[in-house]
């Protein structure tokens, strides 16, 4: 396909609309629908305003998402569990395409100077948790737990985006915007697993902004995550001699699951299997696989970037229709993502 049909193709999955909805909505029919999503035909300009306002963008947005370089992010990196389905987890890989696009229209118009980048790294030539210490050292953070880290991100000029994935199932998905990358979190998950979630896609922008023939990606994010959020060499005395009572209180301090920290002890080789095995069974018992307690003294990652990007526009005098425009959304009511509390719509 060329880009356009792709655009409104990719659009359309991420608001979870059929091609005969998006059609009625637009006012045209199915047949002429299919022909622009498989760049059969090119659509007339009333055509394309009319699906373009069905879909809550601007037309410029549209074509503008068809120039994008990396136009498709159909390798974005996703956090997601086995029996995720895949109509579930394609609409979100969309819906991160949208905001990808969204984000690259307004860098357009606008320059984000972040204090901080996000490095790359091969990981054929630099292992995962080498990589964790060298963005920390990077960036210049103090040794122990990661406070704010929605914070740092965002200074490395990280675009993080929280929404309601209506599913457990799906944690995060990653990808880049030219020079600046993007996550798309669940935040309907505790602050534990959110924050090993945003730590776990850093690993893939960290490591995995190439193509890479490495063997497993979702490991090696993993192992990024571990040593990020929980430094070896600070956290191994404290995994020692493991017990209920302690994970609970390292868990509040480091700001990661109970379970986090078992496999960061068993990475570590401070449990041995069969201890492991038998942490397991106690929180089974106490039913904790699935809910830990604990989790309300984390404090949640709230990302504040796009909010601040739309406060910028408004500090320079551009109303709420100017800012949703500059951003490729129809009105200010869809620009749900750099729209500043003050110019919010009621």
């Amino acid at each position: 396909m060329t880009e356009l049909g792709e655009v409104l193709e990719t659009a359309r999955r991420a608001q979870g609309l059929t091609q005969a909805e998006l059609a009625a909505r637009a006012g045209i029919t199915q047949a002429a629908l299919s022909r622009y999503e498989s760049d059969l035909r090119d659509p007339e300009a009333d055509a394309l305003h009319r699906v373009a306002d069905a879909l809550g963008v601007t037309v410029a947005f549209l074509r503008h998402a068809g120039r994008a370089r990396g136009s498709m992010a159909m390798d974005a990196h996703m956090r997601r569990r086995a029996t995720a389905p895949p109509a579930m987890w394609r609409q979100l890989e969309a819906r991160l395409n949208v905001y990808r696009w969204h984000s690259s229209h307004l860098f357009e118009e606008v320059s984000l100077r972040a204090e901080q980048h996000v490095p790359s790294f091969d990981p054929l030539d630099v292992r995962p948790d080498d990589a964790a210490r060298l963005v920390r050292a990077q960036w210049r953070m103090p040794a122990g737990p990661v406070r704010r880290l929605a914070q740092w991100l965002e200074a490395a000029g990280c675009l993080l985006i929280a929404e309601d994935f209506a599913t457990s199932r799906v944690d995060g998905l990653s990808q880049w915007i030219g020079e600046h990358p993007v996550i798309l979190y669940n935040d309907t998950a505790p602050p534990d697993r959110a924050r090993l979630t945003l730590a776990h896609e850093l690993g893939h922008l960290v490591l995995h902004a190439s193509p890479t023939n490495t063997d497993d990606v979702e490991a090696e994010a993993n192992a990024f995550a571990a040593e990020f959020l929980m430094p070896a060499e600070i956290v191994r005395p404290s995994l020692r001699n493991l017990k209920i009572g302690r994970l609970l209180d390292l868990k509040r301090e480091y700001g990661v699951s109970m379970q986090a920290l078992i496999e960061r002890a068993y990475q570590l080789e401070l449990l041995s299997p069969t201890q492991r095995t038998n942490l397991y069974k106690m929180f089974s018992a106490k039913g904790w696989r699935t809910h830990e307690p604990g989790s309300e003294d984390i404090a949640p990652e709230r990302p504040v970037l796009a909010q601040s990007i739309g406060e910028s526009l408004s500090s320079r005098g551009l109303n709420a229709s100017e800012v949703a425009t500059i951003a490729g959304f129809s009105e200010p009511s869809r620009n749900t993502l750099f729209q500043p509390i003050g110019l919010r719509a009621v």
